[in-house]
């Protein structure tokens, strides 16, 4: 296996050889191997996992938090889920198109939206998230299947009876979560509409008859933390960064 020095990573990942100094001792995040001489060498699997940390980070992760998504993504390895991921990315180099389709139909029929969101898709698309252009048309690809398929099951499950929640983002740019979100509720009993558009102030009492859950992206500002958790013990809302939305009547 090739073996590159914090020069040569610095060029290839784009990214300040102080700051990998930093993820490596302050952090925790990186653990190059040394020469005799004491440089770092690092290997293709290293040069993956500061991919995989700057795309944490430039999507909104704090650096301290990003290890234990790190961790995570070890462990879906294990268990197999990031052989899927690698599956479904096939599909989208190939144009198969139609297969990720029905295979995201089959597999619905055996794993939860919520286990699907968690260990499947989400992790895909934070791969996929890059300033490459091919990667991100792959994404908007993924992103137009997954829509699809969800607005079937929502029109499936609006056929019986439940209570109403309206999903929304406040000052978010992913769409595309809000309606995996939906999805999610829709399973747990919930007859679900999705805002298609973010909204940058959010009013409750304009939506009386409707439980809202809300989306603030993966890193809400503190004065969203303190407006989100007010309106949550108020029960006005659910807070869908800080907990899944249970059934209808079952509370959060």
């Amino acid at each position: 296996m090739a073996l590159y020095t914090i020069g040569e990573v610095a060029q290839l990942c784009d990214i300040n050889p102080v700051t990998l100094r930093a993820w490596q001792r302050r952090y925790g995040l990186l653990k190059p191997q040394r020469t005799d001489g004491g440089h770092r060498l690092f290997n293709e699997y290293e040069i993956d996992r500061i991919r995989e940390i700057k795309r944490w980070i430039d999507s909104g992760v704090q650096v301290g938090k990003v290890k234990t998504l790190l961790m995570d993504n070890e462990q879906e390895r294990v268990d197999g889920w990031r052989d899927r991921q690698e599956m479904l990315l096939g599909y989208l180099q190939n144009g198969s198109y139609h297969r990720l389709r029905m295979w995201l139909k089959e597999r619905n029929h055996t794993d939860s939206a919520q286990t699907l969101v968690k260990h499947l898709i989400n992790p895909l698309r934070q791969r996929l998230l890059s300033p490459q252009p091919t990667l991100l048309a792959m994404r908007g690809i993924l992103d137009g299947i997954l829509i699809n398929h969800i607005a079937r099951c929502l029109s499936s499950t609006a056929k019986y009876p439940g209570d109403h929640a309206l999903i929304m983002g406040w000052n978010v740019n992913d769409i595309t979560r809000l309606w995996l979100e939906g999805w999610i509720a829709s399973e747990q009993g919930w007859r679900v509409d999705i805002l298609a558009h973010s909204l940058n102030q959010i009013r409750p009492e304009l939506f009386p008859d409707s439980t809202l859950m809300v989306w603030c992206g993966e890193a809400p500002c503190s004065a969203q933390v303190n407006q989100m958790r007010q309106w949550e013990q108020q029960g006005q809302i659910i807070w869908l960064n800080h907990t899944t939305a249970t059934s209808p009547g079952g509370g959060a």
